[in-house]
Protein backbone atom coordinates (compact mmCIF):
# COMPACT_ATOMS: atom_id res chain seq x y z
CA UNK A 1 0.00 0.00 0.00
CA UNK A 2 1.12 3.53 -0.65
CA UNK A 3 2.14 5.64 2.79
CA UNK A 4 -0.60 8.66 3.61
CA UNK A 5 0.23 12.14 4.01
CA UNK A 6 -0.55 11.41 7.95
CA UNK A 7 1.97 8.67 8.38
CA UNK A 8 3.49 9.35 11.45
CA UNK A 9 7.13 7.69 10.40
CA UNK A 10 9.14 10.59 9.65
CA UNK A 11 13.12 10.63 9.45
CA UNK A 12 13.55 14.36 9.81
CA UNK A 13 11.18 15.75 12.99
CA UNK A 14 13.28 15.62 15.94
CA UNK A 15 10.18 14.64 17.93
CA UNK A 16 9.93 11.00 15.98
CA UNK A 17 13.42 11.03 16.18
CA UNK A 18 13.36 10.82 20.02
CA UNK A 19 11.09 8.33 19.81
CA UNK A 20 9.94 6.36 16.52
CA UNK A 21 8.27 3.08 18.34
CA UNK A 22 4.81 4.63 18.18
CA UNK A 23 4.93 5.15 14.70
CA UNK A 24 6.72 1.87 14.11
CA UNK A 25 3.24 0.32 15.86
CA UNK A 26 1.23 2.61 13.68
CA UNK A 27 2.92 1.71 10.64
CA UNK A 28 2.90 -2.27 11.30
CA UNK A 29 -1.21 -2.12 11.61
CA UNK A 30 -0.69 -0.13 8.56
CA UNK A 31 0.48 -3.15 6.41
CA UNK A 32 3.58 -5.76 5.78
CA UNK A 33 4.98 -3.18 3.07
CA UNK A 34 4.23 0.73 2.88
CA UNK A 35 5.13 2.94 0.45
CA UNK A 36 7.20 6.05 1.54
CA UNK A 37 7.28 8.96 -1.08
CA UNK A 38 10.18 11.28 0.55
CA UNK A 39 12.32 8.71 0.22
CA UNK A 40 11.56 6.53 -2.81
CA UNK A 41 11.27 3.52 -0.90
CA UNK A 42 8.90 0.45 0.57
CA UNK A 43 9.22 0.44 4.14
CA UNK A 44 8.77 -3.02 5.81
CA UNK A 45 8.05 -2.86 9.48
CA UNK A 46 7.21 -6.40 10.54
CA UNK A 47 9.82 -8.84 12.40
CA UNK A 48 8.81 -12.36 10.05
CA UNK A 49 9.39 -9.57 7.23
CA UNK A 50 12.67 -8.30 7.72
CA UNK A 51 14.25 -11.12 9.10
CA UNK A 52 12.98 -12.87 5.73
CA UNK A 53 14.17 -10.38 3.39
CA UNK A 54 17.63 -10.22 4.95
CA UNK A 55 18.05 -13.73 3.19
CA UNK A 56 16.08 -13.21 0.15
CA UNK A 57 18.49 -13.69 -2.58
CA UNK A 58 16.29 -11.65 -4.78
CA UNK A 59 17.39 -8.41 -2.82
CA UNK A 60 20.65 -7.13 -2.66
CA UNK A 61 23.07 -4.39 -0.98
CA UNK A 62 24.51 -3.75 -4.79
CA UNK A 63 23.14 -4.25 -8.57
CA UNK A 64 25.93 -3.44 -10.17
CA UNK A 65 27.16 -7.20 -10.06
CA UNK A 66 24.05 -7.70 -12.63
CA UNK A 67 22.81 -4.04 -14.21
CA UNK A 68 23.94 -0.96 -14.81
CA UNK A 69 22.88 1.96 -13.10
CA UNK A 70 20.62 2.47 -16.87
CA UNK A 71 19.28 -0.90 -17.23
CA UNK A 72 18.36 -0.88 -13.23
CA UNK A 73 15.86 2.54 -14.11
CA UNK A 74 18.30 4.21 -11.37
CA UNK A 75 20.92 7.58 -11.99
CA UNK A 76 24.47 7.39 -11.32
CA UNK A 77 25.67 8.79 -8.18
CA UNK A 78 26.99 12.98 -8.55
CA UNK A 79 30.41 12.81 -9.94
CA UNK A 80 31.36 14.82 -6.64
CA UNK A 81 30.44 11.66 -4.60
CA UNK A 82 33.08 9.61 -6.60
CA UNK A 83 35.52 9.36 -3.37
CA UNK A 84 32.88 7.94 -1.08
CA UNK A 85 31.31 5.97 -3.60
CA UNK A 86 34.70 4.11 -4.60
CA UNK A 87 35.07 3.66 -0.51
CA UNK A 88 31.91 2.44 0.02
CA UNK A 89 30.84 0.34 -2.61
CA UNK A 90 34.60 -2.13 -2.43
CA UNK A 91 33.37 -2.76 1.11
CA UNK A 92 31.71 -5.90 1.52
CA UNK A 93 28.83 -4.61 3.24
CA UNK A 94 28.16 -3.51 0.01
CA UNK A 95 29.15 -6.11 -2.39
CA UNK A 96 27.19 -9.17 -3.60
CA UNK A 97 28.96 -12.59 -4.09
CA UNK A 98 31.01 -13.99 -5.18
CA UNK A 99 33.23 -10.70 -4.13
CA UNK A 100 31.32 -10.50 -0.85
CA UNK A 101 32.01 -14.28 -0.30
CA UNK A 102 35.89 -13.62 -1.36
CA UNK A 103 36.19 -10.72 1.11
CA UNK A 104 34.28 -11.81 3.99
CA UNK A 105 36.03 -15.22 4.24
CA UNK A 106 39.52 -13.74 4.54
CA UNK A 107 38.04 -11.20 7.23
CA UNK A 108 35.97 -13.97 9.43
CA UNK A 109 39.94 -15.51 9.84
CA UNK A 110 40.38 -12.24 12.48
CA UNK A 111 36.86 -13.06 14.16
CA UNK A 112 37.15 -16.64 14.89
CA UNK A 113 36.01 -17.66 18.88
CA UNK A 114 39.33 -17.80 19.52
CA UNK A 115 40.75 -14.96 18.28
CA UNK A 116 37.70 -13.08 20.28
CA UNK A 117 38.63 -15.13 23.34
CA UNK A 118 41.97 -14.02 23.22
CA UNK A 119 41.21 -10.22 22.92
CA UNK A 120 39.03 -11.05 26.40
CA UNK A 121 41.99 -9.67 28.68
CA UNK A 122 42.73 -6.61 26.74
CA UNK A 123 38.98 -5.61 26.35
CA UNK A 124 38.37 -6.35 29.91
CA UNK A 125 41.96 -4.74 31.27
CA UNK A 126 40.88 -1.27 29.09
CA UNK A 127 37.29 -1.25 30.30
CA UNK A 128 38.26 -1.24 34.01
CA UNK A 129 40.61 1.54 33.17
CA UNK A 130 38.59 3.33 31.79
CA UNK A 131 35.87 3.42 34.35
CA UNK A 132 38.47 3.52 36.58
CA UNK A 133 38.87 7.01 35.18
CA UNK A 134 35.23 7.69 35.13
CA UNK A 135 34.97 6.86 38.88
CA UNK A 136 38.33 9.00 39.86
CA UNK A 137 36.52 12.23 38.27
CA UNK A 138 33.50 11.27 40.20
CA UNK A 139 31.59 11.51 36.65
CA UNK A 140 31.58 13.23 32.78
CA UNK A 141 29.94 11.66 29.69
CA UNK A 142 29.76 8.24 29.54
CA UNK A 143 29.75 8.68 25.63
CA UNK A 144 33.47 10.24 25.41
CA UNK A 145 35.12 8.72 28.49
CA UNK A 146 33.93 5.24 27.82
CA UNK A 147 31.49 4.40 25.41
CA UNK A 148 33.63 5.83 22.08
CA UNK A 149 37.58 5.36 23.57
CA UNK A 150 36.46 1.50 24.17
CA UNK A 151 35.57 0.04 21.11
CA UNK A 152 37.46 2.01 18.54
CA UNK A 153 40.82 1.16 20.68
CA UNK A 154 40.19 -2.54 20.27
CA UNK A 155 39.44 -2.68 16.91
CA UNK A 156 42.17 0.12 16.09
CA UNK A 157 44.53 -2.47 17.92
CA UNK A 158 43.19 -5.54 15.97
CA UNK A 159 44.14 -3.41 12.72
CA UNK A 160 47.23 -2.73 13.56
CA UNK A 161 46.97 1.14 13.92
CA UNK A 162 49.00 3.11 15.87
CA UNK A 163 47.97 5.04 19.22
CA UNK A 164 48.98 8.34 18.13
CA UNK A 165 46.56 8.00 15.26
CA UNK A 166 43.43 6.88 16.37
CA UNK A 167 41.99 10.46 17.51
CA UNK A 168 41.71 10.70 13.74
CA UNK A 169 38.98 8.10 13.41
CA UNK A 170 35.98 8.51 14.98
CA UNK A 171 35.79 12.06 13.43
CA UNK A 172 36.40 10.32 9.78
CA UNK A 173 33.92 7.57 10.66
CA UNK A 174 31.02 10.23 12.18
CA UNK A 175 31.63 12.18 8.65
CA UNK A 176 31.35 8.50 6.73
CA UNK A 177 28.61 7.58 8.04
CA UNK A 178 26.22 10.51 7.41
CA UNK A 179 25.93 9.32 4.00
CA UNK A 180 23.70 6.33 5.73
CA UNK A 181 20.99 8.58 7.00
CA UNK A 182 17.78 8.91 4.45
CA UNK A 183 18.44 11.95 1.57
CA UNK A 184 21.64 13.21 3.04
CA UNK A 185 22.10 16.63 2.25
CA UNK A 186 25.05 18.24 0.26
CA UNK A 187 27.00 19.23 3.48
CA UNK A 188 26.98 15.57 5.12
CA UNK A 189 28.19 14.87 1.69
CA UNK A 190 30.96 17.35 0.79
CA UNK A 191 32.13 16.34 4.47
CA UNK A 192 31.94 12.49 3.51
CA UNK A 193 34.05 12.77 0.54
CA UNK A 194 36.60 14.79 2.34
CA UNK A 195 36.68 12.19 5.28
CA UNK A 196 36.95 9.25 2.26
CA UNK A 197 39.93 10.97 0.71
CA UNK A 198 41.44 11.83 3.97
CA UNK A 199 41.05 8.48 5.57
CA UNK A 200 41.79 6.43 2.31
CA UNK A 201 44.97 8.06 2.33
CA UNK A 202 46.20 7.42 5.38
CA UNK A 203 45.59 4.07 4.85
CA UNK A 204 47.63 3.79 1.54
CA UNK A 205 50.43 5.11 3.70
CA UNK A 206 49.60 2.82 6.18
CA UNK A 207 49.39 -0.03 4.09
CA UNK A 208 52.66 0.84 2.44
CA UNK A 209 54.18 1.06 5.25
CA UNK A 210 52.75 -2.60 6.63
CA UNK A 211 54.24 -3.60 3.35
CA UNK A 212 57.58 -2.75 4.39
CA UNK A 213 57.55 -3.76 7.93
CA UNK A 214 54.75 -6.34 8.15
CA UNK A 215 52.86 -7.04 11.68
CA UNK A 216 51.07 -9.31 13.89
CA UNK A 217 47.66 -7.49 12.64
CA UNK A 218 44.15 -7.41 10.31
CA UNK A 219 46.01 -4.69 7.68
CA UNK A 220 49.48 -7.15 7.38
CA UNK A 221 47.14 -10.17 7.12
CA UNK A 222 44.80 -8.68 4.09
CA UNK A 223 48.35 -7.87 3.01
CA UNK A 224 49.73 -11.03 2.99
CA UNK A 225 46.96 -12.77 1.52
CA UNK A 226 46.93 -10.30 -1.43
CA UNK A 227 50.25 -11.52 -1.89
CA UNK A 228 50.04 -15.05 -1.94
CA UNK A 229 46.60 -15.68 -4.06
CA UNK A 230 45.79 -11.98 -5.39
CA UNK A 231 42.88 -12.14 -3.99
CA UNK A 232 42.32 -8.03 -2.51
CA UNK A 233 43.10 -5.06 -4.29
CA UNK A 234 44.09 -2.32 -2.54
CA UNK A 235 41.19 -0.46 -2.89
CA UNK A 236 39.39 -3.77 -1.49
CA UNK A 237 41.81 -3.76 1.45
CA UNK A 238 41.67 0.23 2.34
CA UNK A 239 37.28 -0.24 2.08
CA UNK A 240 37.69 -3.18 4.25
CA UNK A 241 39.78 -1.81 7.05
CA UNK A 242 37.33 1.58 6.73
CA UNK A 243 33.97 -0.88 6.79
CA UNK A 244 35.27 -2.86 10.24
CA UNK A 245 36.76 0.32 11.89
CA UNK A 246 33.08 2.43 11.39
CA UNK A 247 30.91 -1.01 12.27
CA UNK A 248 33.35 -2.04 14.72
CA UNK A 249 32.51 0.67 16.80
CA UNK A 250 29.56 2.62 15.75
CA UNK A 251 27.27 0.46 16.50
CA UNK A 252 28.54 -0.60 20.35
CA UNK A 253 28.89 3.11 20.89
CA UNK A 254 25.57 3.87 20.62
CA UNK A 255 24.24 0.42 22.06
CA UNK A 256 26.26 1.26 25.31
CA UNK A 257 24.64 4.96 25.57
CA UNK A 258 21.26 4.05 24.44
CA UNK A 259 21.48 1.00 26.59
CA UNK A 260 22.39 3.12 29.81
CA UNK A 261 20.21 5.90 29.19
CA UNK A 262 17.23 3.04 28.84
CA UNK A 263 18.50 1.68 32.20
CA UNK A 264 18.20 5.13 33.88
CA UNK A 265 14.65 5.27 32.72
CA UNK A 266 13.70 2.12 34.27
CA UNK A 267 14.95 2.29 37.50
CA UNK A 268 13.73 -0.86 38.50
CA UNK A 269 15.22 -3.13 36.20
CA UNK A 270 18.24 -1.22 36.41
CA UNK A 271 18.22 -2.58 40.75
CA UNK A 272 17.75 -5.42 39.27
CA UNK A 273 20.25 -5.74 37.67
CA UNK A 274 22.90 -4.62 40.02
CA UNK A 275 21.73 -7.24 42.45
CA UNK A 276 22.26 -9.92 40.11
CA UNK A 277 24.98 -9.62 37.69
CA UNK A 278 24.35 -12.94 36.30
CA UNK A 279 21.25 -11.15 34.29
CA UNK A 280 24.40 -9.07 32.49
CA UNK A 281 24.09 -11.59 28.89
CA UNK A 282 20.02 -11.19 28.44
CA UNK A 283 20.46 -7.66 29.39
CA UNK A 284 22.62 -6.80 26.93
CA UNK A 285 20.19 -8.32 24.12
CA UNK A 286 17.42 -6.71 25.49
CA UNK A 287 18.94 -3.25 25.49
CA UNK A 288 20.20 -3.93 21.93
CA UNK A 289 16.51 -4.92 21.03
CA UNK A 290 14.82 -1.50 23.32
CA UNK A 291 16.23 0.72 21.54
CA UNK A 292 17.83 -0.63 18.29
CA UNK A 293 21.64 1.33 17.28
CA UNK A 294 20.54 0.37 13.83
CA UNK A 295 17.25 1.56 13.13
CA UNK A 296 16.58 0.54 9.33
CA UNK A 297 19.21 -1.64 6.58
CA UNK A 298 18.27 -0.44 2.54
CA UNK A 299 18.00 -2.93 0.30
CA UNK A 300 17.52 -3.18 -3.66
CA UNK A 301 14.84 -5.67 -5.34
CA UNK A 302 17.16 -7.54 -8.09
CA UNK A 303 13.87 -9.52 -9.07
CA UNK A 304 10.14 -8.59 -8.21
CA UNK A 305 8.99 -9.91 -5.01
CA UNK A 306 5.61 -10.08 -3.32
CA UNK A 307 4.60 -9.02 -0.23
CA UNK A 308 0.68 -9.94 0.99
CA UNK A 309 -0.74 -9.24 -2.34
CA UNK A 310 2.07 -6.20 -3.21
CA UNK A 311 4.46 -6.57 -6.31
CA UNK A 312 7.54 -4.91 -5.12
CA UNK A 313 9.15 -4.37 -9.00
CA UNK A 314 12.99 -4.96 -10.08
CA UNK A 315 14.75 -1.08 -9.52
CA UNK A 316 12.57 -0.71 -6.29
CA UNK A 317 14.37 -0.07 -2.72
CA UNK A 318 13.45 -1.85 0.32
CA UNK A 319 14.04 0.25 3.90
CA UNK A 320 13.97 -2.78 6.84
CA UNK A 321 12.89 -0.97 9.49
CA UNK A 322 15.26 -3.07 12.35
CA UNK A 323 14.01 -0.52 15.24
CA UNK A 324 9.77 -2.04 14.41
CA UNK A 325 11.12 -5.57 13.85
CA UNK A 326 12.54 -5.02 17.27
CA UNK A 327 9.23 -3.97 18.41
CA UNK A 328 6.78 -6.51 17.04
CA UNK A 329 4.36 -7.90 19.71
CA UNK A 330 3.62 -11.01 17.33
CA UNK A 331 7.63 -11.96 18.46
CA UNK A 332 8.03 -9.93 21.73
CA UNK A 333 5.60 -10.13 24.36
CA UNK A 334 4.67 -6.76 25.99
CA UNK A 335 7.43 -4.73 23.34
CA UNK A 336 7.62 -1.60 24.77
CA UNK A 337 8.67 -2.85 28.56
CA UNK A 338 12.23 -3.43 29.09
CA UNK A 339 12.66 -7.05 30.85
CA UNK A 340 16.58 -7.74 31.30
CA UNK A 341 15.47 -11.32 31.92
CA UNK A 342 13.91 -11.63 28.08
CA UNK A 343 15.07 -15.22 27.75
CA UNK A 344 13.09 -15.53 23.97
CA UNK A 345 14.84 -12.51 22.21
CA UNK A 346 15.32 -12.94 18.46
CA UNK A 347 16.16 -9.58 17.86
CA UNK A 348 18.00 -8.41 14.65
CA UNK A 349 20.16 -5.88 16.14
CA UNK A 350 22.96 -7.06 14.10
CA UNK A 351 21.32 -8.25 10.92
CA UNK A 352 20.66 -11.73 9.23
CA UNK A 353 21.71 -13.63 6.32
CA UNK A 354 25.30 -13.33 4.30
CA UNK A 355 25.76 -9.97 5.57
CA UNK A 356 24.96 -10.69 9.62
CA UNK A 357 27.45 -8.61 11.56
CA UNK A 358 30.78 -10.09 11.67
CA UNK A 359 31.88 -8.40 14.61
CA UNK A 360 28.76 -9.75 16.97
CA UNK A 361 30.93 -11.75 18.79
CA UNK A 362 33.03 -9.07 19.63
CA UNK A 363 30.33 -6.28 20.08
CA UNK A 364 28.99 -8.34 23.01
CA UNK A 365 32.43 -9.10 24.57
CA UNK A 366 32.99 -5.18 24.59
CA UNK A 367 29.07 -4.38 26.12
CA UNK A 368 29.83 -7.08 28.99
CA UNK A 369 33.28 -5.83 29.67
CA UNK A 370 32.07 -2.05 30.00
CA UNK A 371 28.57 -2.98 31.78
CA UNK A 372 30.55 -5.43 34.05
CA UNK A 373 33.11 -2.80 34.88
CA UNK A 374 30.77 -0.15 35.70
CA UNK A 375 28.51 -2.21 37.41
CA UNK A 376 31.47 -3.46 39.68
CA UNK A 377 33.33 0.10 40.09
CA UNK A 378 30.67 2.24 39.87
CA UNK A 379 27.44 0.85 41.67
CA UNK A 380 26.84 4.26 42.27
CA UNK A 381 26.16 5.93 39.07
CA UNK A 382 23.42 7.76 38.39
CA UNK A 383 22.07 10.59 35.58
CA UNK A 384 23.41 14.02 35.84
CA UNK A 385 21.07 15.35 33.44
CA UNK A 386 18.97 14.55 30.56
CA UNK A 387 21.03 13.87 27.17
CA UNK A 388 20.70 15.25 24.07
CA UNK A 389 19.73 12.98 21.16
CA UNK A 390 21.18 13.10 18.08
CA UNK A 391 19.46 14.44 15.11
CA UNK A 392 20.49 11.14 13.04
CA UNK A 393 17.65 8.61 12.39
CA UNK A 394 18.77 5.60 10.97
CA UNK A 395 22.02 5.27 13.30
CA UNK A 396 20.57 6.03 16.50
CA UNK A 397 23.07 7.57 19.21
CA UNK A 398 22.89 10.35 21.91
CA UNK A 399 25.05 13.36 21.81
CA UNK A 400 26.72 12.56 25.40
CA UNK A 401 25.55 11.26 28.42
CA UNK A 402 26.32 12.62 31.74
CA UNK A 403 26.49 10.74 35.01
CA UNK A 404 27.90 11.15 38.17
CA UNK A 405 29.84 8.70 40.70
CA UNK A 406 28.66 9.41 44.05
Amino acid sequence: MSGPVDLAFDPWDPAFVADPYPAYAELRARGRAVRYEPTDQWLVPHHADVSALLRDRRLGRTYQHRFSHEEFGRSAPPAAHEPFRTLNDHGMLDLEPPDHTRIRRLVSKAFTPRTVERLKPYVRGLADELVGGLVRDGGGDLLTDVAEPLPVAVIAEMLGIPEADRAQLRPWSAAICGMYELNPSEDTAARAVRASVEFSEYLRELIAERRRRPGDDLISGLIAAHDEDDRLTEQEMISTAVLLLNAGHEATVNATVNGWWALFRNPAQLAALRADHSLIPTAIEELMRYDTPLQLFERWVLDDIEIDGTVIPRGAEIAMLFGSANHDPAVFPDPTRLDLARADNPHISFSAGIHYCIGAPLARLELTASMTALLNRAPTLTLAKDPTRKPNFVIRGLGGLSVEVR
